[in-house]
């Protein structure tokens, strides 16, 4: 191992070797947007805890889901979501409407409020990206583009496979 290659990159047919290399950056990758990049206190806005955060976005993905399905999305207990979703909606950043077809159900919306507060937040990162991408060479950025297909589909299986 070098200084500038801490990980070895695997052999292609290495599976749990790529897991190993991908796992660390992955999860600094993720740290860092959950704590450098919260997003809300730096456009002005209240700011939203990451559960509260996660809640919200899946609601935006998936408008009209249920608390237990969402619960099974996000891999939270029912009753954490519910607490989580009780305090946004008394923030007035989402609605809960009755199931036309079971009256029993609940169905999660965003308001316009929380679509316009998450696009601020989002237009924030961008800026953030933007200006750290700046710091990459042209190699690294262009590989970082051609990897989003590639990371969009290990997000979609990692999700699948939780729920």
């Amino acid at each position: 191992m070098t200084e500038q290659e801490p990980h070895p990159i695997p052999a292609p047919d290495d599976r749990l070797g790529q897991a190993q290399a991908l796992t660390p950056a992955l999860h600094s990758l993720a740290r860092v947007l959950r704590f450098r990049l919260r997003g809300s206190d730096e456009v002005g806005l209240q700011a939203l805890p990451p559960a509260e955060f996660e809640v919200l976005r899946t609601v935006l993905d998936e408008p009209g889901i249920g608390v237990g399905v969402l619960a099974r999305r996000l891999g939270l207990h029912a009753s954490n979501v519910s607490t989580t979703v009780r305090g946004l909606v008394g923030r007035g950043l989402l609605t809960r409407e009755a199931d036309p077809s079971d009256r029993r159900a609940v169905r999660l919306q965003p308001t316009a409020r929380a679509v316009a507060d998450l696009r601020r937040i989002e237009e924030n990162w961008a800026r953030v990206f933007a200006d750290t991408l700046e710091t990459l060479t042209e190699d690294q950025r262009t590989t970082l583009i051609a990897a989003l297909p590639a990371l969009r589909a290990l997000g979609e299986a990692l999700t699948d496979g939780r729920s």
